[in-house]
């Protein structure tokens, strides 16, 4: 009788952001479906795969330091072939090559489908050593249909609805490796999102590069109020999130369903950049400063509740102390409910890199660090004020701090970016991940909230979902 061939196993190391992650599940779902065995052990695996971020200095670095690393596994592990895959390699595919012999493919933004054929003709004894190329021009959405294995919990997901970006940030070099907006159908959407729910979904994450660009390259600039009215209608999914919106996209029908809709969480993801009027020319930014003022009102005088993030960049090419002042006064005047700050990255192919970088980078820490701790204090004082509340928490399973603890969020508070609600009593209730409770208030650190699980809570129960281990190595 003959053995069966043995399986062979692909390990995935995804870097960067929600965006990645999903390109990254689109890979693992097609792996699968080709017959792999996945492995979140990269030293056991014979393809290792590592999706790159290519947007920042910093990403680069880490994507670069990550390739080096599964190098020296493929030198003196199983590994036989080590792929690129993602943002980086679309920017540097030739330097990558150049650089790191030990690569054996890349693969960019636009050539996900290809990444099992391709993983059969590296593992082939036959194999050439012509090195696959790249699709200059990124066209690939994924569809509902498309296999995709999710990571992390099963009772929230994240949904792409858009690629590339139509706008041209000075600092930004992302519409060079990801094109122009290309948005997916509503109908795709929505779909995915139904399958989602089958799936014990309750929460979807709506990300792209610009989400309130949706439908905009097909010159139908009211399609995200039509996406959402439809995402609605999905039984089983309690709260939509809209992440990366763009400041002069808000219209006052996408206001006003925001803040009529149940659904529709009351958290706005609004990446502003900076506010001083100069810099916002120089960064190639719609609106100015009393524009981005009257919307943030508007926000919060007709979306009840509503938490607001934001990220900022300090050290943008010529960023004086006074501009920087106007800045950090804008921050201290709003209080933002959560904040990212970010210090200037200076990236050849943006209409910023011939500005230079004369901004000093120990300059820059400085005035990263005095916005943060800044933030620091205000979220603290807006924590202190819900203690002794009963808020609604979606249970996301164990704490990372501590078995003896669940970990949940607000809807003030999404995956992955913002704090969490450590749950430190449960009374007699059995809680799942999955499960809306009603949590009261007990503490406040500046970022997360402890309660316990309210008396005459009524959970809402779900099937026990289990949890996907990272592909992390």
């Amino acid at each position: 009788m003959k053995r069966s061939k043995e399986k062979k196993k692909v390990g995935l190391v995804s870097l960067g952001c929600p965006k990645n992650q999903v390109d990254s599940e689109v890979m693992l779902g097609s792996l699968l479906q080709a017959g792999y065995e996945l492995t979140a052990e990269q030293a056991e695996a014979d393809v290792v795969i590592v999706n790159t971020c290519g947007f920042i200095d910093q990403a680069k670095e880490e994507s670069i330091e990550t390739l080096i690393e599964m190098a020296e596994l493929k030198k003196s592990g199983r590994c036989q072939a080590l792929i690129a895959t993602g943002c980086l390699t679309q920017r540097y595919s030739g330097d990558l090559l150049d650089q790191l012999p030990e690569i054996d493919a890349v693969v960019g933004t636009g050539d996900f489908p290809k990444i099992a054929s391709l993983c059969e003709a590296l593992l082939n004894p036959k194999r050439t050593d012509n090195r696959p190329s790249l699709t200059e021009t990124p066209t690939y959405l994924y569809q509902p249909e498309t296999p995709r294995l999710r990571l992390g919990p099963k009772h929230w997901a994240y949904i792409k609805v858009s690629e590339g970006c139509n706008y041209r940030c000075s600092f930004c070099s992302i519409p060079s490796f990801r094109g122009d907006l290309q948005s997916r159908t509503i109908d795709s959407v929505v779909r995915e999102a139904q399958a989602l729910a089958e799936e014990g979904v309750v929460e979807i994450n709506l990300i792209a590069q610009s989400l309130t660009s949706f439908g905009w390259d097909r010159r139908k600039k009211g399609e995200l109020v039509t996406l959402l009215k439809a995402l609605t209608r999905i039984d089983g999914i309690r709260w939509i999130r809209l992440f990366y919106t763009y400041p002069t996209d808000f219209t006052d029908p996408l206001i006003d369903l925001i803040a009529e809709e149940e659904k529709i969480c009351n958290y706005i993801d609004l990446p502003l950049q900076h506010i001083d009027d100069a810099i916002l020319r120089k960064m190639n930014r719609k609106g100015k400063r009393r524009e981005i003022e009257r919307l943030i009102q508007k926000l919060r005088d007709r979306i009840p509740g509503v938490t607001l993030r934001s990220t900022f960049i300090v050290g943008f090419p010529g960023e004086t102390a006074q501009e920087f002042r106007v800045l950090s006064d804008f921050i201290r005047e709003i209080e933002f409910d959560r904040l990212g700050i970010f210090t200037y990255s200076h990236e050849e192919g943006t209409s910023a890199y011939p500005l230079g970088d004369p901004v000093a980078e120990g300059v820059k820490v400085r005035r990263q660090r005095s916005l943060l701790e800044m933030q620091r204090r205000i979220s603290r004082r807006k924590q202190r004020k819900m203690i002794g509340s009963v808020q609604t928490v979606l249970v996301d399973g164990l704490s990372k701090e501590s078995d003896l603890l669940l970990e949940g969020r607000l809807e003030g508070q999404a995956p992955d970016v913002d704090g969490v609600v450590l749950i430190n009593d449960t009374g007699d209730k059995v809680v799942n991940p999955g499960q809306f409770v009603s949590v009261r208030i007990t503490a406040a650190h500046d970022y997360d909230l402890i309660g316990e699980v309210a008396a005459g809570s009524k959970e809402e129960s779900l099937p026990m979902l289990s949890v996907l281990p990272s592909t992390r190595g």
